[in-house]
């Protein structure tokens, strides 16, 4: 038998629980009598015979005998147990689900479709990044070791550990593995990325960074120019979207901070206020969002961000 499920939207939550799908209304019918669904749901608690259930539904053992009976026509029963009594087979019955339903259409839909009806905008946001409801991308992430033409060693590559739980609540993972350093690919791959930390120590984000609506400062004091303004707080970071610039039948999403704390408002930003970050996103080829990340509850570390622009 194919295992089946009801999936119910609880608040943005999907919640499921096992049921059988019924063939026809006639079986729906031989299980919606009030007799018989108190019988399925004592059978669901514990495997009875029938002699068990008259005496705790206090019926006479023939009318329990004629409902097993149309319940065993609708096939929702299933036989755990015999034993002979006095030159008869008793029989022990249970469900054979925690649930049962029918469907007047056989054009089931794929479950990643309902997924995404829950956020269009994230879901706009990671195509290409996920095919087929797998990860079909590189997190490109900083080398630890000194590089570049600053010589910086990159502090925030742990931070893709959270962006790859966060993804991998909206696919599957893929067959490759899926991190990069930035010391060992270039943007001619033919491969949607995504970035982790900014121009100094990530060379890849370097490279992007004229491509961007909002760009990183080159020199110091390090920042990010916008149209709007210009930010230099160390807790500023950004989440932008853009075509490869040397490959644009490929996106690369940046997201990255003036520093390593900039880049883990950035990630929080994301992970964790996805729609007020994606607010102001309908698909089109660039978009960026500048946070900032605050520190709530006074120790010392990010917990909380606001979206700037």
């Amino acid at each position: 038998m194919e295992k089946s499920y009801l999936v119910k939207d609880d608040n943005g939550n999907l919640k499921y629980l096992p049921a059988m799908i019924l063939e026809n209304a006639e079986s729906l019918s031989n299980i919606s009598h009030p007799t018989r669904l108190k019988i399925l749901e004592l059978l669901l608690k514990k495997p009875m015979y029938p002699a068990e259930l008259a005496k705790h539904m206090k019926l006479h053992e023939q009318k329990i005998y004629y409902h097993i009976k149309q319940l065993v026509k609708a096939d929702v029963l299933e036989i755990v147990e015999k034993k002979e009594i006095r030159g008869t087979t008793a029989k022990k019955f249970s469900p054979k689900s925690t649930g049962f339903a029918i469907s007047l259409s056989k054009d089931w839909a794929n479950i990643k479709n309902l997924l995404e009806k829950k956020d269009e905008a994230l879901s706009k946001f990671l195509d290409g990044f996920v095919k087929n409801n797998v990860f079909d991308s590189y997190f490109v992430v900083g080398s630890p070791d000194p590089h570049g033409p600053h010589k910086a060693r990159a502090r925030d590559g742990h931070h893709a550990i959270d962006l790859s739980l966060f993804f991998g609540g909206h696919c599957d993972v893929p067959k490759d593995f899926s991190v990069k350093l930035d010391t060992d690919i270039n943007l001619d791959v033919e491969k949607n990325l995504i970035v982790v930390g900014g121009p100094v120590t990530n060379l890849i984000c370097g490279e992007v960074n004229e491509a961007l609506p909002a760009k990183f400062s080159d020199k110091k004091p390090w920042g990010i120019i916008t149209q709007k303004d210009t930010y230099t707080d160390d807790t500023v970071g950004m989440i932008a979207r853009v075509p490869n610039p040397k490959n644009p039948d490929y996106n690369i999403i940046i997201i990255a901070g003036i520093r390593f704390v900039g880049t883990k408002a950035a990630v929080l930003a994301l992970t964790r206020h996805t729609k007020q970050v994606l607010s102001r996103f309908t698909g089109q080829k660039q978009f960026y969002a500048v946070v900032q990340g605050f520190d709530l509850d006074g120790d010392g570390k990010i917990d909380s961000v606001e979206v700037l622009e």
